[in-house]
């Protein structure tokens, strides 16, 4: 297949990105650099992650690969990477994560990678290192609850009231050493990964003012986030305050994404360069009674803008269903780099370039919940937790509890937030999809978990364990 007339490829994952919440898929939004993008792009409808949080989500983004197939944990250690296969081919390659603590050598995501920073901090002796070293959130909480007083301090001393707040979520570290990079290679991969949009968000003033038409300030965030940080119940207002918040957080992102993108046409190579913008997983507000991504599998979690913009190809918008593990053999096509016989998503260089419609198969997506919805293990083993597995196609959704037995079926066109289950009584045309998918999900937890077994129960340190278990992963 002949790759495009392009040298680098930058890939862009946002964690937590929402569909809804940025302009290409509701008009009423504004994130123009994210738009420019689709305008120019290919925008992929129904896009969906392979997992509904980002342990489970990555494998598949940065090796094709589904988590747990290759050794039963949830990184990517005894995997081929995207990053491997195109640094095997002479390609320079850059990964930048805003300290994500799934996304890390730990857990195998620097391989292939000539440069790879995950703005981890170190982790030191003291409790407090320990909390704050593997994931932004608890510096966001941290930020968050100290904001009035450093936006004070900002204020008197002359200072733009921005830092403070961006320096949270580390993006301000990835944006400029993404573009050093750009600055200073040819024919290259670069990948990063945005943290603002995951909770609890904590914008700059100036966002928050952008979506709430100047009558919003940082004190309604405190409230929002105090509420919800207590326990106590989210209301109408207090849900219409998160949502605006996490809006702002989008907006934060895509003004970081023009900034990179003008990174490219400063350098003069925008037109030799693709870029894919895809987020990791979905974000819920109450669709299904609660916050962030609990261990579910319904569309709010798991239907994520993907975007592929590759230089001289024409703009078009695709309806049929595709996953994210589709992005390593796409990049690779990009580059006129055979993928891996391993990966198993298929290629989009044929839809972006020509418009040939992607295969019709069903995108398959797995979480692990605890002893209730909302406890979230970190599966060290599949024996950490109930497997969830979901089958979906661009009408049906079909989830199953591999433990119990009980499934769960919805028709998209009818019920597009999964309300109403249909598995219980189901006409001829569901009972032949509830067949049809129960045979897919059981060969996926065949090909998860045959290869399981040698998984160690042990496989996060106890330093690591306790920096997670410190975020609220237990």
């Amino acid at each position: 297949m002949n790759p495009p007339d392009v040298s680098n490829t930058v890939l862009i994952t946002v964690d937590s990105l929402r569909p809804d919440a940025i302009s290409p898929y509701a008009a009423d939004r504004h994130t123009p650099a994210l738009q420019s993008l689709a305008d120019r792009g290919t925008v992929f409808e129904n896009a969906f992650a392979n997992g509904n949080w980002t342990p489970f989500s990555f494998p598949s983004i940065l090796a094709s690969r589904p988590v747990f197939a290759d050794n039963g944990a949830i990184g990517v250690e005894d995997s081929e990477t995207l990053a491997s296969a195109l640094s095997a081919e002479g390609v320079a390659t850059g990964g930048f994560n805003a300290a994500n603590g799934f996304l890390t050598a730990h857990w195998g995501y620097d391989d292939g990678f000539d440069e790879f920073e995950p703005f981890v901090a170190s982790v030191g002796g003291g409790i407090y290192s320990r909390y704050l070293a593997t994931h932004p959130t608890v510096e966001a909480w941290v930020q968050l609850a100290t904001s009035p007083l450093r936006r004070a301090r900002s204020w008197l001393n002359g200072d733009s009231d921005d830092r403070p707040f961006l320096d949270a979520s580390r993006m301000f570290d990835i944006e400029e050493t993404a573009i050093e990079f750009i600055e200073r290679e040819d024919d290259f991969f670069l990948w990063i990964h945005y943290m603002d949009t995951h909770t609890p968000y904590v914008p700059a003033p100036r966002y928050i003012r952008e979506v709430s038409d100047n009558v919003v300030g940082t004190h309604r965030m405190l409230r929002a986030h105090t509420r919800t940080g207590l326990g106590w119940e989210v209301g109408p207002q207090t849900l219409a305050d998160l949502r605006m918040l996490y809006q702002a957080t989008v907006s934060q992102v895509d003004a970081s994404i023009g900034r990179v993108m003008d990174a490219l046409s400063a350098n003069g190579i925008d037109d030799d360069t693709a870029v894919i913008v895809a987020g990791d997983h979905g974000e819920e507000f109450q669709e299904h009674g609660h916050l962030a991504h609990y261990p579910k599998l319904y569309d709010e979690l798991l239907n994520v803008p993907l975007i592929v913009d590759v230089p001289g190809t024409d703009a078009r918008r695709v309806d049929r269903q595709v996953g994210l593990d589709a992005i390593p053999p796409t990049v690779t096509d990009l580059f006129g780099i055979d993928a891996p016989s391993s990966w198993r998503g298929q290629s989009l260089w044929p839809t972006v370039r020509d418009g040939t419609p992607p295969a019709d198969e069903p995108v398959v997506s797995v979480t692990v919940r605890g002893e209730s919805v909302t406890t979230q293990p970190i599966p060290r083993s599949l024996a950490d937790g109930e497997l969830l597995v979901s089958v979906r196609d661009q009408d049906w959704i079909y989830i199953e509890h591999t433990e119990t037995g009980a499934t769960e079926l919805y028709y998209r066109p009818d019920d597009p937030t999964q309300q109403t289950d249909l598995s219980a009584d189901p006409t001829p045309e569901a009972a032949a999809v509830i067949e049809r998918f129960d045979e897919i999900a059981a060969a996926h937890v065949e090909l998860i978990t045959g290869e399981s077994e040698s998984a160690s129960a042990d496989a996060v340190d106890e330093d690591l364990e306790a920096q997670l278990t410190a975020l609220g992963y237990k």
